[in-house]
């Protein structure tokens, strides 16, 4: 049996808060003409809480949020290309339907990945090789029970431990 969840606000503050320097960051590069940022955080807070309520299934909260973040601003510019008194040009400058990566955010992204890699690694043997199967390889826990016998209790335990040591290791980084 699982844990219940955290209330709305122990959640916010550990899954989505953390992120809004990096958030107010990325949206200032990608929309440098938008005057709104705080506009969009409140609004993309109010979504991602409002579907988390619903039951929206949050495999990465911070991915929800920066994506939720990324239609909202495209939603601000679009407002603002629809009045006729900003011009077209700077409209065009913005390149909302850009879908590739610039530099920063793949060297971002590189960076994320390889710390969550020390993270991963910095977990004891078994409780890695459990985290690993199901979370990287999404294993049901089951199979993984039955491929390293042990009992399904003993995997949702690693698992949750897992989560717990790399949340802690990715909180110790950021503090510093």
């Amino acid at each position: 049996m699982s844990a219940p969840p955290p209330d709305p606000d122990t959640w916010f503050e550990a899954e989505l808060r953390p992120h809004e320097p990096m958030l107010r960051a990325w949206l200032a590069s990608r929309f440098p003409h938008l005057t709104e940022i705080d506009d969009i955080l409140q609004e993309a807070y109010a979504l991602v809480l409002a579907a988390r309520r619903r039951g929206t299934a949050m495999r990465s909260p911070k991915a929800f949020l920066f994506a939720t973040a990324r239609h909202r601003a495209i939603d601000f510019v679009r407002a603002r290309a629809a009045r006729p008194a900003e011009s077209l040009a700077e409209i065009d400058s913005l390149h909302v339907l850009d879908d590739a990566d610039g530099i920063p955010e793949s060297i971002a992204r590189h960076q994320e990945l390889e710390l969550l890699t020390q993270a991963i690694q910095s977990l004891p043997d078994r409780c890695r090789q459990v985290l690993t199967l199901r979370r990287l390889y999404g294993l049901p826990q089951k199979e993984i029970a039955a491929r390293l016998g042990i009992t399904e209790h003993t995997v949702e335990a690693q698992v949750t431990i897992g989560v717990r040591k790399c949340t802690e290791f990715l909180a110790r980084y950021w503090e510093k």
